[in-house]
């Protein structure tokens, strides 16, 4: 530790541009605010790797040593090859002793991870990891404000989004908490107007449909709480007589699927954008707007539009009234924003106020557990620890999330996002390559639809982790007289059976104790030792699927603090986004002119050849004679006339 605060003093004094130099970055990535207090500690907070693992020295100008580095690593690796890998879990889980103290409870979430391929010994060890990685110090961090984002200078605060008024949560030596409720306060009044029929439409109309237009995580994350919540008969009863839609793609199949059914003079659009410049969701709320104005005229856009952005220029540009517009911040990153406007205005527009607080606070229920509870009794930490445990020592890249409710059907595509984003990444936050993997493959559907899809593959296909998710009490009930069980319980027994399964597998004595034929044998036989965990609710509601959130954001962020990542930027998603500036550009001159790409255009020639048998199949259309063609029910044609059979 003291060699590790040497070394943070050492870097501190480096110019910028020195410090890019010998880590091979841009200076840009570690520029020191020039509002904090302390630069040094903030330096230090933002780009260490592994803060002083005992016996680590550095050298003056050395980097970080690498998490792999460390005694704790070597440990954890001979650990595996001496203990785990002679071991089966089926053996494992005959050990009562083991599988009690494998579990862990928290303000009613349970976990149980005996069906990991772990003993306590290995958590301990795993624990180890984490203090020398400096993970402790890396929460404090982001709860205190630090600019833990080097590469955006930002700090990391989607915590200070649904904490109570009385928390103090400073950035750059200011507490954000008064603004935070600011806008919550605004989203109160603005939500509780609409739904009292306060706030009408441009012809007196109550705004009953609300349509959301925004794309990643200010799609993701709140369609993941709207359809969590969409059968909760408390939310629902909150959502009576109303509608909530989402629209993301800029594809206009998605825009005809949103609209579809809707009434302009009873629909609210939501237009999430930070800058207002994303360009997929400016193209769908400019193709909104057209289909507000058609039928209602320019001025109805004040009264059937409403904005989430920080942009109040771009806002009024557009013909939303400024004072409808509802900020967040740059301290909140995309993928963590659902706490925010992003996804409080919708969806309180749809559940009202009161119903998504309680979702706030069993976030910060959560985020308070974090930040507080030792590592062994900490369920993020612990899950956290886990997931770096199946990837860099066991080599598993994957993962699964299987909720056995339909209701969390979107939640495995909003941490898709959450974690593939974050911690996708093959540089160290001071950008070195990494010698080990990080990340996970995240896919999932509930239960019991993936047993029908791919769980031939984790069964006996590829090892992947699984995360099962059960629910004590469904949001709905349904019990037929006659069945021996419920249709909840019948769900549920899958839910316990397939974690056994993987577990334990089935071997060829077994099958041939059951006269099995010589030739299936091998084509029934389980192998088992397929690590899972289960996290069981009491049931699903808006605080505890705000718990459920707020756990897996911060498991996400101890596998980067873990292995030494920046899990909050996102620099791989933009180099498309550049080239497909460059299609655009081409591509409205080629439908201009009526040409095809050439050899002089810039694309490789498999490009060129794809882009010209694109250009051909829809030669009749011609930017030149450019028209409002979309929605189509803009337009009373053969050429465009929508199926009623979207919704």
């Amino acid at each position: 530790r003291r060699a590790s605060k040497h070394h943070a003093r050492a870097l501190a004094s480096l110019s910028m541009s020195a410090f890019a130099t010998l880590h091979h970055v841009p200076a840009r990535a570690y520029k020191m605010s020039k509002r904090a207090n302390d630069g040094s500690k903030k330096l230090r907070g933002a780009l260490m790797t592994t803060r002083g693992a005992p016996g680590a020295s550095f050298s003056e100008g050395e980097p970080p040593a690498l998490i792999s580095t460390t005694p704790e690593w070597d440990a954890l690796k001979r650990h595996k090859e001496e203990i785990i890998d002679g071991t089966h879990l089926r053996e494992l889980l005959n050990d009562e002793e083991r599988n009690e103290a494998l579990t862990a409870e928290y303000n009613g979430v349970y976990c149980d991870f005996a069906r990991q391929r772990v003993v306590p010994e290995t958590m301990e060890k795993l624990y180890d990891l984490a203090n020398a990685a400096g993970l402790k110090d890396k929460i404090n961090a982001m709860f205190e404000g630090e600019h833990i984002n080097s590469t955006e200078d930002r700090a990391v605060l989607h915590v200070a989004t649904r904490a109570p008024r009385d928390k103090v949560i400073n950035v750059d030596g200011k507490n954000v908490v008064p603004q935070v409720w600011d806008v919550l306060d605004k989203i109160k009044d603005f939500t509780d107007k609409v739904r009292d029929g306060e706030w009408v439409g441009a012809t007196g109309k109550p705004l009953t449909s609300v349509v959301a237009v925004g794309i990643g995580g200010s799609f993701l994350g709140p369609l993941f709480v709207h359809t969590s919540l969409r059968t909760c008969p408390e939310a629902a009863e909150g959502a009576r007589g109303r509608q909530l839609r989402f629209l993301a793609n800029v594809d206009p199949v998605d825009v005809a699927r949103s609209l579809n059914g809707l009434d302009p003079e009873t629909t609210l659009v939501v237009v999430v954008s930070k800058t207002f410049t994303t360009a997929e969701t400016m193209l769908n709320a400019r193709t909104v707007r057209t289909w507000i104005t058609a039928s209602l005229g320019k001025e109805a856009v004040k009264k059937h539009m409403v904005a989430v952005s920080t942009n109040l220029k771009l806002v009024s540009e557009f013909g939303i009234d400024p004072d409808n517009a509802f900020g967040f911040w740059d301290w909140v990153g995309g993928r963590y924003s659902v706490c925010s406007a992003v996804g409080m205005l919708p969806l309180s527009l749809q559940y009202g106020f009161d119903t998504m607080e309680k979702f706030l606070e069993g976030a910060w229920n959560i985020d308070e557990h974090f930040a507080t509870a030792p590592f062994e009794k900490n369920l993020p930490v612990t899950l956290g620890m886990l997931s770096v445990w199946n990837v860099s020592f066991l080599g598993c890249s994957a993962r699964a999330i299987l909720p056995y409710t339909q209701a969390l059907a979107k939640l495995a595509p909003h941490i898709q996002q959450v974690a593939m984003e974050s911690n996708g990444k093959g540089v160290s936050i001071d950008g070195r390559p990494l010698p080990y993997d990080t990340g996970e493959i995240d896919f999932g559907e509930p239960g019991t639809n993936g047993q029908h899809s791919f769980y031939q593959l984790i069964h006996q296909g590829r090892t992947i982790p699984c995360d099962f998710i059960g629910i004590i009490k469904s949001q709905q009930s349904v019990y037929l007289k006659g069945e021996i069980v419920s249709n909840h319980d019948e769900l549920m027994c899958n839910f316990f059976a397939q974690a056994d399964a993987l577990a334990v597998g089935k071997t060829d004595v077994e099958l041939r104790s059951e006269n099995v034929p010589t030739f299936l044998i091998p084509h029934k036989t389980f192998t088992g030792n397929r690590p899972s965990l289960s996290i069981m609710l009491p049931a699903l509601n808006a605080y505890s699927t705000g718990q459920l959130l707020a756990i897996y954001e911060h498991r996400v962020a101890v596998q980067g603090f873990v292995w030494g990542l920046n899990s909050f930027d996102q620099w791989g998603v933009e180099l498309g986004k550049v080239l497909a500036s460059k299609v655009r550009v081409s591509m409205s001159q080629k439908r201009t002119t009526g040409e095809l790409e050439g050899s002089s255009d810039g694309f490789n020639s498999s490009t060129t050849a794809m882009l010209n048998r694109y250009l051909k199949g829809k030669a009749q259309l011609k930017y030149a004679e450019a028209e409002d063609v979309f929605p189509c029910d803009l337009i009373d044609s053969d050429e465009c006339r929508p199926p009623t059979s979207y919704v």
